[in-house]
């Protein structure tokens, strides 16, 4: 297994970059846990978001990422609340492994791993996910 340290995939000609498409059921942590993804524990703090994606994934997303990066997908719906939710269009960097891996989800986060096939992302610098290439191929495009 590649044990990924220090990606860059800005500077990766391989790297895509890429935009998620996808309305995802959320509900919000009572007190801290853990759930177990596909690909690796997801630690969470009271209040952060849990979301089951469209293909039926679950994974953790911190509240301050989820408000900055999810709205309402019912206006009837008040932000915070559990519900629908879709994720407001953002290009990051993606890019297909040929070989099982890991990676790091930021510093001192979540340790993930992926098989040959699925895709390690770079939502900012330092900030990685592992996307399972049935999902990549539901929710992701290419970026115009």
């Amino acid at each position: 297994m590649i044990e990924l340290t220090q990606l860059d995939l800005r500077t990766d000609a391989a790297a895509q970059r890429v935009v998620k498409d996808e309305t995802v059921a959320v509900t919000f942590a009572a007190a801290p846990g853990e759930l177990m993804s596909l690909e690796g524990p997801n630690r969470y703090a009271q209040g952060d978001a849990i979301i089951t994606g469209s293909t039926g994934e679950r994974w953790v997303v911190s509240r301050e990422r989820f408000d900055a990066k999810y709205l309402p997908a019912d206006t009837a719906l008040t932000h915070g609340e559990s519900g629908a939710y879709r994720n407001l269009p953002a290009v990051v960097l993606a890019k297909r492994m040929t070989e099982p891996f890991a990676i790091t989800r930021s510093a001192g986060g979540d340790h993930l791993t992926g098989a040959a096939g699925d895709w390690v992302m770079q939502y900012a610098p330092g900030d990685y996910g592992v996307v399972k290439a049935e999902r990549f191929a539901k929710v992701y495009r290419l970026a115009d």
